[in-house]
């Protein structure tokens, strides 16, 4: 599967940006997808996943809260809803797909990588 990500930009903080990441293919369905992000000199990290239906979802503790994933299957589009954005959040993020069974966090879970967006937040 082909993953294009879309939607970062430069925001205020406590403004809220919606990134969305595109799939090619018709098992778009048959994936777990999730959310990574990766700030200047930091490790790749997981931001949130949510399940194959859409009804279920995990987030990393410091987006709880603040950000959404949500899916939709018809468009084969995963999408990142992020409210009161705060400096910290500034990051490169990516979106991934995995044939993991439940919602895993882990980098190594997910096997293929959208090629990032990049989301800058001012103070």
């Amino acid at each position: 599967v082909q993953l294009q990500a879309s939607g970062g930009g430069l925001v205020q903080a406590a403004g809220s940006l919606r990134l969305s990441c595109a799939a090619s293919g018709r098992t778009f369905s048959s994936y777990v997808m999730g959310w990574f992000r990766q700030a200047p000199g930091k490790e790749r990290e997981f931001v949130a996943a949510v399940s194959r239906s859409g009804y279920s979802s995990i987030y990393v503790d410091s987006v709880k809260g603040r950000f959404t994933i949500s899916r939709d299957n018809a468009k084969n589009t995963v999408y990142l809803q992020m409210d009161s954005l705060k400096p910290e959040d500034t990051a490169v993020y990516y979106c991934a797909s995995s044939r993991a069974i439940n919602l895993p966090s882990g980098r190594d879970s997910y096997d293929y990588w959208g090629q990032g967006t990049q989301v800058t937040v001012s103070s």
